[in-house]
């Protein structure tokens, strides 16, 4: 397996433990609408939030918050209108965000940050 897949799921898995002890509830992990994908949908109360994680290895490319262009932001817009749309009965909310859960490493000295931005866009 790809090494930046292994780092990209263990980021969604910290991202999604991290948000569950914050007391949201997680609704889909991995949402595909056509060629996007969601990584996290989360309740927050009455918001559903919308959640991309970026995890980096280290910073030669960039902080993991500095990953989420406007290109993306239109993708993830487009999905997320598609996941209320055809939204389960019970996932219905009030409002609804995007998130960055931003997870940069350093590897030299074995220790991650995690970054949650709520409402990105």
């Amino acid at each position: 397996m790809d090494g930046s897949v292994t780092l990209g799921a263990v980021g969604e898995r910290i991202a999604a433990l991290y948000l569950q002890l914050a007391g949201c509830t997680i609704l889909e992990r991995n949402f595909r609408f056509e060629h996007v994908e969601i990584d996290l949908i989360a309740r927050d109360g009455d918001c559903i939030a919308f959640v991309e994680v970026k995890t980096r290895r280290s910073a030669s490319f960039g902080e993991a918050r500095e990953a989420v262009r406007s290109g993306k932001m239109r993708n993830l817009r487009k999905a997320a209108r598609w996941f209320l749309l055809a939204a389960r009965p019970g996932t219905f909310a009030a409002e609804y965000r995007f998130d960055l859960i931003a997870l940069d490493c350093d590897t030299r000295r074995g220790t991650m940050a995690l970054e949650h931005i709520k409402g990105i866009a």
